[in-house]
């Protein structure tokens, strides 16, 4: 069948629209149509060369939608459902699903060269293999997956709003609560408000947190913190530290949450200089992996028993955590619907992405015209 979508051919390139052949499902895989996909930092990630892919590449990895069809051996799901993707396949059975750690299973290996698990691609053109990023592709109107790669949802929640805990909102939200184990009264830092940013902060704020700090230089971002249950906003490290230090009686944060766009040894360093004695800093934002963004004092780290640790998906289970925070959203305790600032067709993706970079959006979600 065609379809059409959204396609990286190399770094620094622009998103191009192309109409793609796409294979229907073989042994364990499904179709989907989608109906929506987030415009999430991490495919800039792809364009700018910070974790460079294997192109060409169908972009996006945050999708929700409605099953059409499914290969053989599928159990987990059956056409008509409605499905989040998560944007790593988890099989369940792996050392590291096995062991509630179904963000490190072995089958995202290939997130990154876009080839489901028989080491084959479902996208071609003109006698050309296109990988899916996350081995999902959601920025196509339609896309031949792994089952280990979608959620099934309740079905009457809008998929347009669903979408966005495919990664953003759980990375976020598990940032503060799963990998720093933010409790109440605690002081809480976040660095960089984004779409997983936004999210640390609803983390932070739900599990109890008394302050919850961001720093972000754009305005609008700091702004719509406050309404996600931030405690007070700053522009600059240097400001929030000051702060922190007045609020805790010289304490410092218990955590500092470094969820920012591209992360660089700065923004870590005020991390770890904003917590305090046994204070926890959380990396969730990247870099490219080459380069080195963790330079600190190793004497303070020791006597301060201070620690610095990376998270994957906010450490949170994709089968689980995703149906959870829909249902955290049907009950009105999780924001999702707040957190869209506009809505764009494939079409206008380079756009979406142009507002991102431009400090516009907190999130941005693309409504494929053929749902």
């Amino acid at each position: 069948m065609k379809t059409k979508a959204a396609v990286l051919h190399g770094e620094g390139k622009p998103f191009e629209i192309m109409e793609l052949d796409l294979d229907g499902p073989k042994d364990g895989e499904v179709l989907i149509k989608y109906t929506a996909a987030g415009l999430c930092h991490s495919d800039l990630h792809l364009t700018d060369g910070d974790l460079p892919p294997r192109f060409p590449m169908v972009g996006g990895h945050e999708g929700a939608g409605v099953i059409e069809d499914v290969g053989p051996g599928v159990t987990k799901v059956r056409p008509g459902d409605h499905v989040v993707c998560s944007f790593i396949p988890n099989c369940g059975t792996c050392r590291y699903c096995s062991t509630g750690r179904q963000y490190m299973c072995y089958m995202g290996a290939n997130i990154l060269d876009g080839q489901l698990a028989d080491g084959t691609y479902r996208f071609h053109a003109n006698g050309t293999d296109y990988g899916g990023i996350c081995m999902l592709g959601t920025f196509a109107e339609r896309s031949t997956v792994s089952q280990h790669s979608v959620v099934k949802v309740d079905d009457w929640l809008p998929l347009e709003t669903a979408v966005l805990v495919g990664c953003g909102v759980p990375t976020g939200w598990g940032t503060a609560n799963y990998a720093a184990g933010v409790h109440a009264g605690d002081t809480t830092v976040v660095y960089g408000i984004g779409g997983i940013g936004i999210n640390a902060v609803q983390g932070a704020a739900h599990a109890g947190a008394k302050h919850v700090i961001v720093v972000d230089p754009v305005q609008f971002k700091r702004d719509t913190a406050m309404k996600f249950g931030a405690t007070h906003a700053f522009a600059t490290a240097a400001e929030a530290e000051e702060k922190i230090r007045e609020l805790t009686w010289g304490d410092m944060a218990d955590q500092a949450l470094i969820t920012v766009g591209v992360v660089d040894d700065e923004v870590v360093t005020a991390g770890f200089n904003a917590v305090g004695k046994g204070g926890t800093v959380v990396l969730t934002g990247l870099a490219r992996p080459d380069k080195i963004t963790v330079q600190v004092s190793g004497t303070e780290m020791s006597l301060y028993e201070k620690t610095i640790k990376g998270t994957m998906f906010g450490s949170s289970n994709p089968q689980y955590d995703i149906v959870k925070m829909l249902r955290l959203y049907d009950a009105g305790q999780l924001k999702l619907d707040e957190l869209i600032t506009k809505r764009y067709t494939l079409d206008e993706v380079n756009q979406g992405y142009q507002d991102l970079r431009d400090g516009k959006n907190i999130r941005g979600v693309i409504v494929h015209e053929s749902a």
